[in-house]
């Protein structure tokens, strides 16, 4: 692999170790701490990850125009700017505002990392994307397991570490990324435009990249329980936040683990990818159902380690397919769609599932989560059709 690749992995895993440490107790930050509903929790998850939606629209836009280099730095830039907010002031409603400015400034990073890894390395397929999606995961594994122990000690130290992770992220991209990208020739450029122009043409690839997007947002309003009203429910059984925190680690390490073994099999069969989506929608939706029957911690265990399972097959085939679908010079353009419709999950995720829980109860939230993956395998067999249809 590509050193220049090897230096957005080590960015994406920094970036989502301090991610990692403030998700998974914002619910119970502002439910327990800030005094307010699961509603309101989830409302408030929700402006943050709408904020995230519009970074992404403008980070693909950036990346387009004026390359990845700068636009992550700008939303580096952004996004330590909330959190130094968030360190100094954490209150209500200053939570809120830094917040919503920190999904801003995250969501421009995210598309410009993966735009990256599919122009800097065509060659390399999905492996740079599964690469990077491990690169995640690692910091989804370490970043929980810090979260639980250290809010149970002080929530303001939570906010300290995530701001220094984010220090840390603006060093490497500021010495490491500013190389990156070699500027084309004039004439180069010429071509490129004219290919711009042919994409911006040509529907039928965008109408495609809207459907299997489509899969992405509602996978993702189920799979966002876990980070809002699932820590919650877990707390209402009497099991800690720490614990709570193990599930995460669990998840990362069984991705760290199993993603490098599977992927050479998925990438032998990669002409059947929306098969691949079909089984990992499916196996998704099954954790849904082992949660109707947990009590403890194990059970939940399970469910993390199922749901797992699946995501490692759905979340990096969807950027990949994204890649693979956008005319060169809209690369940016189309990772930033795939990312904000998993931003409008994560918007709309978190506030369904708190009114779903405060007008009816968990049980009927986890069914109503379970028709949504059951909708969601339609447009994994379709997205290729706009396609077809314009050959013929």
């Amino acid at each position: 692999m590509p050193k220049s690749i090897w230096l957005l992995v080590i960015g994406m895993l920094v970036n989502n170790i301090g991610n990692s440490l403030i998700w998974p107790i914002n619910s119970v930050y502002i439910h327990d701490h800030l005094g307010q509903t699961l509603t309101v929790a989830g409302f408030i998850l929700m402006i943050n990850s709408g904020a995230g939606v519009l970074g992404s629209l403008i980070g693909g836009f950036l990346f387009d125009k004026i390359g990845g280099y700068k636009s992550i730095i700008l939303g580096i830039g952004v996004t330590i700017f909330a959190l130094t907010g968030l360190t100094l002031w954490h209150g209500w409603p200053h939570y809120v505002i830094f917040l919503t400015i920190m999904g801003f400034g995250s969501g421009i990073v995210f598309p410009s990392m993966f735009a990256m890894v599919g122009v800097l390395w065509p060659e390399g397929g999905r492996r740079g994307f599964n690469t990077l999606y491990i690169a995640q995961n690692v910091g989804v594994a370490i970043g929980p397991a810090l979260a639980g122990p250290i809010a149970e000690f002080s929530f303001t130290y939570i906010f300290m570490a995530n701001l220094g992770m984010y220090i840390l992220f603006f060093l490497i991209a500021f010495f490491g990324y500013r190389n990156l990208e070699g500027k084309l020739p004039s004439k180069e450029k010429k071509e490129n435009e004219i290919i711009i122009d042919k994409g911006k043409k040509d529907k039928s690839t965008l109408y495609s990249l809207l459907i299997v997007s489509s899969v992405f947002l509602l996978a993702t309003i189920a799979y966002s329980q876990w980070a809002s009203t699932m820590p919650a429910h877990m707390q209402g059984l009497g099991i800690s936040l720490k614990e709570y925190g193990l599930v995460w680690t669990i998840n990362g390490l069984l991705i760290i683990t199993l993603q490098p073994l599977v992927s050479p099999l998925l990438n032998r069969y990669e002409h059947k990818i929306k098969y691949q989506l079909v089984v990992g929608v499916v196996i998704m939706m099954l954790s849904f159902v082992v949660i109707q029957f947990a009590e403890s911690f194990t059970i939940f265990a399970i469910a993390m380690i199922i749901i797992t399972m699946g995501e490692i097959l759905v979340w990096p085939a969807i950027p990949a397919i994204a890649s693979r679908l956008s005319p060169k010079g809209l690369e940016g353009m189309y990772q930033g769609v795939v990312t904000s419709f998993g931003s409008i999950g994560r918007m709309i995720g978190p506030f369904f599932g708190g009114v779903m829980v405060d007008q009816f109860n968990m049980e009927t939230l986890l069914w109503v989560l379970c028709v949504i993956f059951i909708i969601a395998i339609i447009p994994c067999l379709l997205y290729d059709r706009p396609m077809k249809a314009k050959k013929l």
